[in-house]
């Protein structure tokens, strides 16, 4: 699961003073690998002075582009931004994981739906993937995207953005909420809060029109508008997230102690299944993760954020008693059902089964 391939950058553009496109190619035996759905990530790994990162960036290319496209907007203090929009050169090789993620609704042809995005900043990379191939493949549904950047020179992918708005004229729209910078729309100034989502829904969206909403963005940003979206009478299943930066940081909080959780100073007798092989070994009960353990046994367990928002590292407990300290990617249907993310996932019980498999 968690194996790495060498993708080919074939191409880099300049989309922002601080962002690039990649446009990466996969080996022909690797090329099944890599084929993915709309609204997906891709996980790479460098190594940087000795250490080992890894990072997650969206897909940013439709299922008809016929291209490979990630977009990867420069952090400050950010290693691996930094080196990509730096140092990285066409004809250059680059690691990385298969497509994963659900940040997407299942598409048919003959439906007619009206869907709603919200982005800022870099997150509109899946957002971009998602609407080129909703247009192209639902010829009958339709597309409003609420866009907050600083300003009008920070907006990536706005020459797209306006060659599709020619494209599909009447079936896409955008609204840009700058920041930094005044327009002739009071409206379209300043940040998406819970202020602007009404004023949004009295005058320009319909809500009650709406199908599906996606939201990728920073984490007070989505929690305004999925609040706001409720209380405009969506319901949680129409709306769908993707969290690109988390105000925290996943670090273990202090556990709860359940009732059947073991209070001697014994291990935890662990037993995991990771791309159909099966080990047993003993977890230290000091507050290790999941994953910290199976990488401590020297099992090639799949992550990459480390901090509960991506999901690359999500398994199924089949036994046990786990907590989370952070959960900003599974559903609470997937919750109920055992799925954790080992990088959150403490054990409480004085034995875990768990498998990557499920």
């Amino acid at each position: 699961m968690a194996r790495f391939h060498t993708l080919k950058v074939t191409d880099i553009q300049r989309d922002t003073r601080d962002a690039v496109v990649l446009t990466l190619a996969p080996r022909d035996e690797d090329r099944e690998h890599f084929n993915f759905t709309q609204g997906q990530y891709l996980t790479f790994r460098r190594a940087f002075d000795g250490e080992e990162l890894r990072r997650s960036y969206s897909i940013c290319a439709g299922l008809d582009d016929g291209v490979l496209q990630v977009g990867i907007k420069r952090v400050d203090g950010g290693a691996f931004s930094t080196w990509a929009n730096e140092n990285l050169k066409t004809g250059d090789e680059i690691e990385a994981m298969p497509p994963m993620g659900r940040f997407f609704a299942p598409l048919e042809p003959n439906q007619s739906k009206q869907y709603l995005g919200f982005a800022a900043g870099s997150g509109i990379t899946p957002l971009l993937s998602i609407i080129k191939t909703t247009l192209a493949r639902e010829p009958q549904s339709r597309f409003t995207l609420v866009y907050a950047n600083r300003q009008i020179s920070s907006i990536m992918f706005r020459e797209v953005l306006e060659d599709l708005k020619n494209t599909y004229l009447g079936r896409f729209s955008v609204i840009h909420i700058l920041r930094q910078e005044g327009q002739e729309i009071d409206l379209f100034t300043g940040r998406i809060d819970e202020a602007k989502m009404k004023d949004l829904f009295r005058a320009w969206i319909d809500p009650n029109s709406i199908d599906t909403v996606f939201i990728c963005g920073p984490e007070p940003m989505m929690l305004s508008v999925a609040a706001s979206l409720r209380d405009h009478g969506l319901k949680d299943e129409q709306i769908k997230f993707e969290l690109f930066a988390s105000s925290q940081q996943g670090r273990a909080k202090q556990r709860t102690v359940s009732k059947q959780a073991v209070t001697s100073s014994a291990g935890v007798q662990a037993t995991l299944t990771l791309d159909g092989t099966t080990r047993n070994f003993e977890m230290q009960r000091n507050g290790d993760t999941i994953l910290d353990a199976a990488l401590a046994n020297n099992l090639d367990a799949p992550y990459s954020c480390k901090a509960g928002v991506c999901s690359t590292c999500r398994c199924k407990v089949l036994e046990g008693e786990v907590e989370m300290a952070v959960n900003h990617a599974l559903e609470d249907y997937e919750v109920r059902a055992g799925y954790v993310l080992s990088c959150q996932a403490s054990v409480l019980s004085d034995r875990v089964v768990v498998s990557y498999d499920e």
